[in-house]
């Protein structure tokens, strides 16, 4: 199946980074774009051969001709190219779409970032919009939104999505982790992955997971960089500064499909407490997606204040801008809660965003719940069913 995706590199002008998680569908875009030179560093024999010799990447440059388009595959491979990167912006006004997986080899390597002469974009899994009306939230907590995964779903190849979902981490620890020599106990990385998809949506205590995985909590706290880095996943911290520097944050993985299969959950439906964490990651990463397609400057926070916390605080330049508690269930946000939230931000809107409500609800606490895609319109007004169209 094809999906209309809501970044449209072909309507960008300038040089870019295009980076995203394994399977979200970064080649297959790419390979859509009217190009003059593509550069595919997953072929082996492409990657062997620049990394003996890669000056002939700048010879291949020369022979292009000004404004041409150069796409380079999994950059992150071999990343002495992007020194020639810079010379041919520069000095051939080339543009460049650079795609990969992980920036953790890059920064860490001291690389080339091209000193902000490249955009830098993510492509994540499918939105709710991309889906289109065949979404389905329960299949969407069950088997996550990676594009070829609910290909197979919404054509009722569920055991495949299964199968592709279960190599997922065992292809990642080898091509990324390994391959990309990010840790040399990949033994030890396996056991922390366990116990980190366990521990999703959950606050973080470094000292207990060290523990379970048998590590120091150093280790520990660079095995949560590298999932950071690679893109599978990241900290909500506290919106408090001084709570932030307790250092208990909480992390979610970026898909919900993923975080099943690392934690061996496939088969069965997703238990009533398992899918309250799921939507909370679900909704979560939904409103990250949107903030990075719309361009929009907002950043999130768990807030929380003594034993109160909501879930999701969403944050513009000029301060607090909405809130976020995610219900499964029929039941709302306390009045504690509530309490000490509008002590805090009297002006600031807290929605209860619901799994099961159809229609709005306004409460005797002058609480609104929202069904959970009107929570995400309440974000984002330009994300509608009739912002964007399906295509097979």
């Amino acid at each position: 199946m094809e999906f209309p995706r809501l970044l449209k590199l072909e309507h960008i002008s300038d040089s870019l980074f295009l980076f995203g998680p394994r399977m979200t569908g970064k080649t297959y875009l790419l390979r859509r774009l009217k190009t003059d030179l593509f550069i595919d560093l997953l072929d082996p024999e492409e990657e062997l051969k620049f990394k003996r010799a890669p000056k002939e990447f700048w010879e291949l440059l020369k022979a292009l001709k000004k404004g041409q388009v150069v796409i380079v595959d999994e950059i992150q491979r071999v990343p002495v190219l992007l020194d020639y990167v810079q010379k041919g912006i520069e000095e051939l006004n080339l543009r460049f779409i650079l795609s990969g997986s992980s920036a953790r080899k890059l920064r860490r390597g001291s690389a080339n970032l091209l000193g902000g002469r490249a955009l830098d974009l993510r492509l994540h899994p499918l939105t709710t919009i991309e889906i289109g009306h065949d979404f389905d939230i329960e299949k969407a907590l069950s088997y996550g939104t990676l594009p070829r995964i609910v290909s197979s779903v919404l054509e009722n190849r569920e055991d495949d999505a299964r199968r592709q979902l279960k190599t997922y981490g065992t292809v990642y620890i080898k091509e990324e982790v390994q391959a990309e020599a990010l840790t040399r106990n990949v033994g030890a990385f396996q056991r922390f992955l366990n116990v980190a998809a366990q521990m999703n949506g959950e606050v973080i205590e470094f000292a207990s997971i060290a523990r379970d995985c048998a590590v120091p909590m150093s280790t520990v706290k660079e095995y949560f960089s590298i999932l950071e880095d690679t893109l599978l996943g990241s900290f909500l911290w506290p919106w408090d500064r001084s709570e932030r520097k307790k250092a208990r944050g909480k992390f979610y993985f970026f898909d919900c499909g993923v975080i099943r299969a690392l934690q061996n959950r496939l088969v069965d439906p997703p238990t009533p407490q398992e899918k309250g964490h799921l939507f909370e990651t679900f909704f979560l990463n939904e409103l990250k997606r949107l903030r990075d397609y719309y361009e929009k400057p907002d950043e999130f926070s768990v807030w929380r204040e003594g034993k109160q916390e909501v879930d999701i605080l969403v944050t513009a330049p000029k301060g607090p801008l909405m809130a976020f508690e995610c219900k499964t269930s029929s039941e709302t946000i306390s009045q504690d809660t509530l309490t000490a939230f509008r002590r805090r931000f009297p002006k600031v809107h807290l929605y209860v965003v619901s799994l099961k409500d159809t229609h709005p609800r306004r409460l005797k606490n002058d609480v609104t719940v929202l069904p959970w895609r009107r929570a995400l319109e309440a974000y984002c007004p330009l994300h509608t069913e009739s912002s964007i169209s399906r295509k097979h």
